[in-house]
């Protein structure tokens, strides 16, 4: 099997990053990349599976953390070789990264951790593609010095919200435009950038009303790709559940924005 990774990302056509927030059991990872598999054939988008194996940045220590990188990574295998699906995941300290870059195809930078050089500098030495997604507390012009630590130039950069006083995120549609200048893909994670952190007292809270027209308009100004977490019962998962879309109202999400794709081509 070969997945052509730097086509998907490299090419002109809109792509998807999507799949629950956690890695909470190899069914659910399963039933949601077997639907990503079928909307990626039927509407000819390129699609990149993410979960987590690991959730680092939690409130309270009550809050699901994972299962475990060993259990995780067998999981992102599965779907990889089952579903002919690129996947993507977490690393939050040095030590994961080599192991984590033998199973998946993009390494990703939390938000909190964008500002870890080593993380950053290490994730980018494996060759692989690595999805920086921008601090809740940076500029979009910040990003341009951290996409600069990586050095591979193999390098995307996510919007996801930031920070509006307490428990608020607001999304300033400029950043996409501003970091697009600085010549990498440029995400638009549409569910993160509609938490609300900490705003649900020990979890976090969310606004996922805004999901698919805050996808609308990312994908009128021109995004390279869409980053959206998806389950099959929203309020029974174990992570992020306020704020998380439906799998099943991934489809019409999909009809809008690749009809304003197509519009604006």
């Amino acid at each position: 099997m070969s997945i052509e990774i730097d086509k998907i990302v490299e090419g002109r056509k809109l792509f998807l990053i999507a799949g629950p927030c956690a890695i909470e059991s190899e069914d659910i990872c399963l039933i949601v990349a077997e639907k990503l598999r079928t909307l990626s054939e039927q509407y000819r988008i390129p699609v990149i599976f993410k979960s987590s194996y690991a959730k680092a940045n939690r409130l309270s220590g009550e809050s699901f953390s994972g299962h475990g990188m060993d259990f995780g990574l067998k999981v992102l295998q599965k779907v990889r070789d089952q579903f002919d699906l690129p996947v993507l995941t977490d690393v939050h300290e040095t030590n994961e990264i080599h192991l984590v870059a033998e199973v998946v195809d993009i390494l990703q930078i939390p938000a909190f951790l964008c500002r870890q050089t080593e993380l950053v500098r290490q994730a980018a030495a494996t060759g692989k593609w690595i999805n920086i997604k921008k601090g809740q507390f940076l500029s979009p012009d910040d990003m341009d010095k951290i996409a600069g630590k990586a050095r591979s130039g193999k390098v995307m950069l996510t919007e996801r919200g930031s920070s509006f006083g307490y428990h608020n995120l607001v999304v300033d549609f400029r950043s996409l435009i501003i970091m697009r200048r600085f010549g990498f893909p440029v995400i638009f994670d549409t569910t993160h950038s509609l938490q609300l952190p900490g705003g649900g007292g020990s979890f976090s809270s969310g606004q996922p009303e805004f999901i698919i027209p805050f996808a609308r308009a990312a994908a009128a100004i021109g995004v390279s790709g869409l980053f959206i977490e998806v389950h099959p019962e929203p309020e029974k998962a174990l992570s992020d559940a306020a704020a998380m879309l439906p799998l099943d109202s991934l489809e019409e999400l999909l009809k809008e924005v690749l009809d304003i794709t197509a519009a604006t081509e």
